[in-house]
Parts: C-alpha cells; structure tokens; sequence
C-alpha cells in the first residue's frame, strides 16, 4: 500500500499539494505515481515565473519504462522550483513527498478546497 500522508491533498493523476504559510502550494507526484513509474531518470520542471491554468502539463518525470506527464493541480505562478530533484531525480524514488518538485502562487487559494483528501486520493490509487 502507497504512503498517503494526512496533512496532504491531492489529485486523481497522482499529484500532492501542500499549503505553505505564506501562501504557496507545494506540489510533487504521489509515492503511487513514482511506484508506478519506477526507477525515474529524468525530471523536467517548469519556468520560475510561468503562469499555468489548472490541469494543464506543466513537468514531465521519465523513469526508465515510462514518461508522465505533471499537471497543475490549480492555476498559478511558479514561484520556484526543486533543482535537487531535477539533478537527482532518484530523490523522487527515495521519498516523494520530500522531492516536491514545484511551488505555485495559487491564483485563488480557494482551489484547494477541490482537491482530494488523503482517504479519496488512497481510493483512487487503490483502483489504478
């Protein structure tokens, strides 16, 4: 059974959320999602500063069987990006919700509200 922590939301393509303090939300891809994909090699990250609407493609992880794309799990800004997964992309393997891989400035905080708690998302992965 995948790892869901609590404190977390998340989406039906397998990527966490997290609300920052001052705002922001960090996002990174679901211990299911890099399970799934195995051993990655390769992650893409957006451009500090680029402007996403929810639901678009906005990263790419590559494992060696598989590419996937990570899409916005709301619309916002990138703020800033985890250059440490991109150089080392085995981090997202090791432990995936320390690798995040992006944080947003959420054009409506209030977007959040939709996304599924740790119970919902463990039921999605469970039917994946």
């Amino acid at each position: 059974m995948s790892n869901v922590p609590a404190n977390l939301k998340y989406t039906s393509s397998h990527e966490w959320l997290l609300l920052n303090a001052d705002g922001t939300v960090t996002v990174g891809i679901t211990d299911h999602a890099q399970e799934a994909l195995g051993d990655l090699v390769f992650v893409e990250l957006p451009e500090v500063g680029a402007r996403f609407e929810a639901e678009k493609e906005i990263a790419v992880v590559e494992s060696v069987k598989a590419a996937a794309d990570v899409y916005a799990p709301i619309a916002g800004e990138v703020v800033e990006v985890n250059q440490a997964a991109a150089d080392a992309p085995e981090s997202v393997n090791a432990d995936a919700y320390a690798a995040w891989l992006f944080k947003l400035k959420p054009d409506n905080a209030a977007d959040l509200d939709q996304m599924l708690d740790a119970a919902a998302y463990q039921a999605v992965a469970d039917a994946a």
